[in-house]
């Protein structure tokens, strides 16, 4: 009996010297596949999405509980984003780009390809599709967006959306919507020199703002709820490793 307890505390020994997971914080991380370029008609439809896991993000505040999740792929040109949301009532009426769009339904990528620059992308996609990309220069917390120069051909981001449940307008009923996009690489320019090598890492978030019973919000990587630009807090950005 003597030696089975002496046993048994030595084996405890040993599990308790052994290194913990809780004091090496794993990195936030989305594997990106690579595909053919597609095209984006806003159904999530096409095959290419098959070969892409979803990709669930969690509620950060609000009173709804909506499912929201993700998914991401990437060609020899740019890189694409797929979102479907779970949604009651249709609250977009802004139909311009370049709107404030945040301040309706809406979803968000934010892109910073460069981790060394306070420099990054901002797009967001509304469900009567409409967009808002954005450069941000972010210093110490202290951001500020433009609208990239020369946004034409071969730098657009091409964008789609379609709603289940409803029709795709102001105010309508709905059981979800779905958003799809592609970001060309020349729009990154010059953070972005090219399609990204496997291995490639950049820093990332994705989100959802939705306001049927006033504001609700969806983070891949949580920000700090209530603070105002929290979305921007660079630091909490998880990494996109491309494949």
């Amino acid at each position: 009996m003597t030696l089975l307890f002496i046993c048994i505390n030595l084996v405890w020994s040993l599990v308790g010297n052994l290194p913990s997971h809780q004091d090496k914080p794993v990195e936030p991380e989305l594997r990106v596949s690579r595909t053919a370029d597609f095209q984006v008609d806003g159904t999530g439809q096409s095959a290419a999405w098959e070969q892409a896991e979803w990709v669930m993000l969690p509620m950060q505040e609000g009173r709804v509980s909506y499912e929201t999740k993700i998914k991401t792929l990437y060609s020899e040109t740019g890189i694409y984003f797929l979102f479907q949301c779970e949604d009651q009532q249709l609250n977009a009426t802004i139909e311009e780009d370049f709107g404030s769009l945040f301040r309706e339904d809406v979803v968000e990528v934010f892109l910073r390809p460069d981790p060394s620059l306070p420099i990054y992308l901002e797009y967001e996609l509304s469900p009567l599709n409409y967009e808002l990309p954005l450069l941000i220069v972010n210093i110490d917390g202290k951001f500020s967006g433009w609208r990239p120069s020369g946004y034409g051909e071969g730098r657009k981001v091409v964008h789609a959306t379609s709603v289940q449940g409803g029709e795709r307008v102001s105010g309508a009923a709905i059981t979800g919507w779905t958003g799809e996009l592609f970001i060309p690489f020349q729009l990154l320019s010059p953070m972005v020199q090219g399609r990204p090598e496997p291995g490639t890492v950049w820093k990332a978030n994705c989100y959802r703002i939705d306001y049927d019973q006033g504001y609700a919000s969806w983070t891949w990587q949580r920000t700090t709820p209530g603070v105002r630009g929290s979305f921007h807090q660079m630091e909490k950005f998880g990494s996109l490793i491309f494949e």
